[in-house]
């Protein structure tokens, strides 16, 4: 039988709810019994994804983000969405090191990051609409000598 699940989680884009937001998927996801690593790997991304919605997304105004979790069997999905001022190139904001901050000797949106913790992420984004990014990991724990 292939165990689903669900949950969504509502914060304000404040830089202090970036570890509230690891933190929850961390918690959801333990029944899938994940390793350090899986664990480790889907925190990074969700504080880069976290990241970007608040700083990014809002410029300094306190709205929400929206994170969902979603397990299919062994799969993951997480979901961070904002409702901020969207991506004019998203072509661009997807290379590394592109930022729409500067002034913040950042390194980049992070898109690269979660690409690399992820098995796979999608990035939508509508000029004054917000942005959805989707990043998927398989958790597959490695079998017991």
């Amino acid at each position: 039988m292939v165990q689903e699940n669900h949950m969504q989680v509502h914060f304000d884009a404040k830089s202090v709810n970036e570890g509230l937001a690891r933190m929850v998927v961390t918690a959801f996801m333990t029944n899938m019994n994940p390793t350090l690593e899986q664990i480790a790997d889907v925190k990074t991304a969700v504080s880069e994804a976290v990241t970007n919605a608040i700083i990014h997304g809002y410029e300094d105004e306190t709205k929400q983000v929206e994170l969902t979790c979603d397990q299919n069997g062994q799969q993951l999905v997480v979901t961070v969405e904002d409702h901020g001022v969207g991506i004019e190139d998203l072509e661009q904001a997807l290379q590394p090191f592109f930022t729409t901050k500067p002034e913040l000797e950042r390194s980049g949106m992070g898109f690269s990051f979660m690409e690399a913790f992820m098995d796979r992420i999608e990035v939508r984004s509508k000029k004054g609409e917000g942005t959805c990014v989707v990043m998927w990991k398989y958790i597959e724990r490695e079998r017991e000598q």
